[in-house]
């Protein structure tokens, strides 16, 4: 039988599991101790019993094969039992189903709906998925302001993905007045969660002098970071600035770039 494979939203069910059934923990036991059998007989009694995390987790090892053999129809089937009841993330996952075309036809109005329905239980990705169909008008009339209420309730929980987005819409005036320094701000907040584009984004401001005041120093130092973390831009721009500068003037970033990787990113 496949081994269970534990997804980030299957985790996210294992912690909502904590208040669901006792099948649903008796499940997870027979998991941690490889008996894949008694789990899925568990969840699969607590699925046909109504318990929305049994069947959220149901429709998961569906969807990936894991324990079941692999169903997208029952996976659907699954999913959707579980958002009926209010189920936070299989709302989400229906979401991202519809927005992709998997399994359903691509509807962005009912990813949409279900993006809402997650984002208003707390869902922090479910709460940028609308800012980016609005940013974007991907299946509705762009609306700037309307996606930066996304971000910002996102952005406001800590979410560093949503920080960037609402530093760029800062940055270009979208749905707001246009505000470096803001844009530095939100920038920053996600930079220090390792985000790197943000770490890009803040670099280059450095290096402009728009919002913070200009510094080629800590421009190299973030983008020293960036490239650090992989980012495909982060080299190019760095090395463009380097060439602006003296040998101690980039000792100087890559010394600061190591101090603020050992400081976790804090006060850089």
């Amino acid at each position: 039988m496949k081994s269970l494979l534990i997804t980030p939203l299957l985790l996210l069910a294992l912690l909502a599991s904590l208040h669901a059934s006792a099948n649903v923990a008796k499940g997870f036991a027979a998991a941690e101790a490889r008996d894949y059998a008694t789990a899925k007989k568990e969840w699969t009694k607590a699925a046909e019993q109504g318990d929305a995390v049994a069947q959220y987790i149901v429709g998961v090892l569906q969807d990936n094969g894991s324990v079941f053999l692999q169903n997208d129809k029952e996976a659907l089937k699954w999913y959707r039992l579980a958002a009926e009841q209010g189920d936070m993330v299989a709302q989400y996952t229906l979401g991202v189903m519809h927005d992709n075309g998997r399994v359903v036809i691509q509807n962005f109005k009912e990813a949409l709906k279900r993006y809402r329905l997650a984002a208003e239980q707390g869902d922090v990705v479910a709460q940028v998925n609308p800012g980016v169909k609005y940013a974007f008008g991907e299946g509705f009339i762009q609306d700037y302001k309307e996606a930066l209420k996304w971000y910002r309730l996102a952005a406001g929980q800590g979410y560093a993905d949503a920080q960037f987005r609402v530093g760029i819409m800062y940055e270009y005036g979208r749905g707001v007045i246009q505000d470096y320094k803001e844009a530095a701000k939100w920038y920053r907040l996600a930079a220090e969660q390792v985000n790197a584009n943000a770490q890009v984004n803040l670099g280059i401001l450095y290096y402009i002098g728009e919002g913070v005041k200009q510094d080629n120093i800590h421009a190299l130092m973030w983008l020293n970071i960036a490239v650090a973390e992989g980012h495909r831009n982060a080299k190019i721009n760095r090395d463009t600035i380097a060439q602006q500068m003296t040998q101690t003037q980039i000792a100087e970033a890559q010394q600061l770039a190591r101090e603020c990787v050992a400081k976790e990113y804090k006060d850089c």
